[in-house]
């Protein structure tokens, strides 16, 4: 019988949600500072901990989570749910070591921060070109096509149609909103987003009777444990997840019977039982799927890139109004990636003991007549779970939770994409820029990002696989741990210069593309097919790559950074934990020093900011801006009018020098003067720029530091608070790890 449709109740529900976050978006839009750098692209650091902490996750948790954390675990068991409690982990990394550094150095994206760190521009454009380029091959494609299987299983739209559609929609958010937007929607899905995932898990681990080994241990430490040997029905009462998963195999009579056209192959027969270890999280060095010690000495590095150097994660805790809401923030979404396991990873397995003749495919062929694809079919686990146990109405919420996952992903990854284009490319080549182009450009290219992604969507059908989780850790698993030894040694190592940085780099991204090249030459073949790969495509597991390349790659930096002239002291002033420290330090020694002459100035401070009133924090960072000066481009309103200025002017320029600016920005910045035309009105109105900049004046070094100061400091009683809650979510992510790798 065919699982149900969606109902004109699940349609309300669906468009009820989409007008919902289009006046949430545009609301944010005209609320916050849309003409400058820092109100777009961070928001203005304005954001509070609860916001930013719901956007960190929802950012993270995707439709390719949906499917793809679903379908492992339908396919493989527990095993996937281990890089959602690793993320628990690396979020406390990102908020204790590497945004304490971020912030101090003053810097928007990270090919910025590695720009200040090292210097030179070589390894600067070299992360650009790679994260661009993985936001589209293991993000935009595998998102488009995570979002439109579950379009096509729940209302049978055409996929380009749906893929279109809900490009054009957030992108017009991303485009209109910038980061406030990005982060006030995402605040809004992240409720929407596990309320249903948490209706869907209730219901499912109700038709199963429940998870009954984490029952009985919860029995057992309450001191509440029952014989059940003489209670009636006490099979039943034992019998949940657990004991059903183990059970669940398709029947390869019925299936071979309903079909004259299928064959089982003794090859393909050694998936159709659940693996002996399912139940575990971590496993043994050589199993195919999570190997223990490849996922701790290769993944982790490997998602060290993602938690703490990807755009898309940094950007959201840069918005945080300081240090202590920026912690308090990763603290939350550590807290939440708890959740993924029990709502998406549990159900995925659940889907199986529900559907096994049509998750559990007997041969290629009889894929292609479940799912439309001979590789398997654990990716259509989640939809067909919704649409098979979910109500009328909540199937529609559930689409409406799947299409909040979609379109959060895509607008941080357009937003993010484009704050590093725009700052880290187009900056570059045009030296003499104004920040209202820059927002502007970088609104064109969310813009040359949908094209590109709708171009994308006949290679995205194409590319459909086993399961897409994988896919994406093993593409990213070539590609990015020499990343993360190249950001981990720039912060920890003020020795580590930028020869060995980028020699180490290159060493790494040449073996790994390599070996990804070669994957995608030698592909896996069906399971009625003999595999003829070679040994060290076949035998070697992805993780174990990735350990030997960020090991490598960190070996090499090492080693030419110690032949190597040294860093100058203006390189890691800023840059490393132990500037951070020391500039700490000698700001504590200045304080004790000054304190003295603190009420003398006070009557010169009054007058003087009688004549010009100081800016609060918030201000100096979101109404003028001091461009990232890479490149020695500064950029500021003066009389109310935005200034480009080049390495030579000076902070004190005369009114006359000011006016021949001016009029150099209307020329070199816009490409001429005069009076606005009702297009271009409509443009700026559209883009969210037709009010006239704030008139404020030019930030001094002094004030910056100030502001950099008062972003980084933490009260005795709140830095207790937070420490506090870095060991207890430590404590979790640890105890869950042990316990569900000795869970049998």
């Amino acid at each position: 019988m065919a699982p149900p449709t969606m109902e004109v109740l699940d349609i309300v529900v669906v468009v009820v949600y989409f007008l919902l976050v289009l006046v949430i978006g545009f609301f944010a839009m005209r609320r916050g500072n849309q003409n400058t750098v820092s109100g777009y692209f961070l928001a203005g650091r304005s954001m509070n901990w609860a916001a930013v902490g719901a956007s960190l996750f929802v950012s993270n948790i995707g439709s390719e989570h949906f499917i793809g954390l679903a379908g492992s675990g339908a396919l493989s068991g527990l095993s996937v749910a281990a890089w959602e409690l690793n993320a628990l982990l690396l979020l406390q990394v990102l908020g204790w070591v590497f945004i304490p550094v971020y912030i101090h150095s003053g810097v928007y994206t990270m090919p910025e921060y590695l720009s200040k760190r090292f210097g030179g521009k070589r390894l600067r454009v070299y992360f650009t070109i790679l994260s661009l380029l993985l936001y589209i091959f293991t993000k935009l494609s595998v998102d488009l096509y995570a979002g439109a299987l579950f379009i096509q299983e729940s209302l049978g739209w055409n996929l380009y149609l749906s893929i279109i559609l809900l490009i054009t929609m957030t992108a017009l958010l991303t485009v209109t909103g910038g980061l406030v937007a990005v982060i006030y929607t995402d605040t809004v899905q992240a409720f929407l987003m596990i309320g249903g995932a948490l209706c869907l898990a209730g219901i499912s681990f109700f038709k199963v009777g429940g998870l009954e080994g984490l029952y009985w241990f919860c029995l057992s430490v309450t001191g509440l444990g029952v014989d059940v040997q003489h209670k009636p029905h006490s099979d039943v009462l034992l019998s949940g997840v657990r004991t059903k998963y183990m059970q669940a195999t398709p029947n390869i009579s019925a299936i071979l019977l309903s079909s004259s056209n299928l064959t089982l192959s003794e090859s393909c027969s050694h998936h159709l039982k659940p693996k002996p270890d399912s139940l575990k999280l971590l496993r043994g060095p050589l199993d195919p799927d999570l190997p223990w010690p490849g996922f701790l000495l290769g993944q982790t590095p490997a998602s060290l890139w993602y938690w703490c150097s990807d755009q898309v994660i940094v950007q959201r805790v840069l918005a945080a109004k300081n240090i202590a809401h920026a912690k308090g923030s990763t603290l939350m979404a550590g807290f939440l990636k708890i959740l993924p396991m029990f709502i998406i990873v549990i159900p995925g397995m659940i889907a199986r003991i529900l559907f096994p003749n049509e998750l559990v495919c007997v041969s290629p062929e009889h894929c292609m007549e479940m799912c439309g694809t001979a590789t398997g079919c654990s990716n259509v686990a989640y939809p067909r779970l919704v649409m098979s146990v979910m109500p009328a109405g909540l199937r529609g919420l559930m689409m409406a939770v799947m299409i909040a996952a979609l379109m959060s992903d895509l607008d941080s990854i357009f937003n993010s994409a484009s704050t590093i284009f725009t700052l880290d490319i187009y900056q570059m080549v045009r030296k003499r820029v104004s920040s209202r182009e820059l927002v502007l450009v970088g609104r064109l290219f969310v813009v040359f990002m949908v094209v590109i992604s709708i171009a994308w969507v006949p290679v995205i059908i194409e590319m459909q696989g086993g399961q897409i989780f994988y896919y994406i850790q093993e593409v990213s698993g070539y590609l990015t741990p020499p990343i993360a030894a190249l950001f981990l040694l720039g912060t920890l190592w003020k020795r580590c210069n930028e020869a060995g940085a980028f020699w180490g780099a290159m060493c790494g991204f040449v073996l790994g593309a390599l070996r990804l090249v070669l994957v995608f030459i030698y592909r896996e073949p069906h399971c009625s097919q003999p595999d003829q790969r070679p040994t060290f495509i076949k035998d070697v597991h992805f993780m174990y790559v990735a350990a030997v390349l960020f090991w490598l790659s960190a070996l090499v930096t090492v080693v030419v950074s110690l032949c190597t002239p040294p860093p100058t002291k203006e390189q890691i002033r800023t840059t490393t934990l132990w500037g951070l420290q020391r500039i700490k330090r000698s700001k504590e020694q200045e304080t004790e020093e000054s304190g003295n002459y603190i009420n003398a100035l006070k009557p010169l401070n009054s007058f003087l900011n009688k004549e010009e009133p100081e800016d609060p924090p918030d201000q100096l960072y979101g109404q003028h801006e001091v461009l990232p000066n890479s490149y020695g481009i500064k950029s500021n309103h003066i009389n109310g009018q935005h200034v480009c200025r080049s390495p030579m002017s000076g902070p004190n320029n005369t009114q006359e020098e000011a006016g021949r600016e001016r009029h150099e920005e209307e020329e070199d910045c816009f490409g001429g003067g005069g009076e606005q035309g009702r297009c271009t009105k409509a443009l700026w109105w559209c883009c969210g720029l037709h009010k006239n900049p704030t008139r404020t004046r030019v930030t001094t070094g002094q004030e910056q530091q100030k502001v950099v100061s008062e972003l980084l400091h933490e009260p005795p009683a709140t830095r207790i608070l937070l420490n506090v809650g870095l060991v207890t979510i430590g404590s979790v992510g640890i105890f869950i790890f042990i316990y569900f790798s000795l869970w049998v």
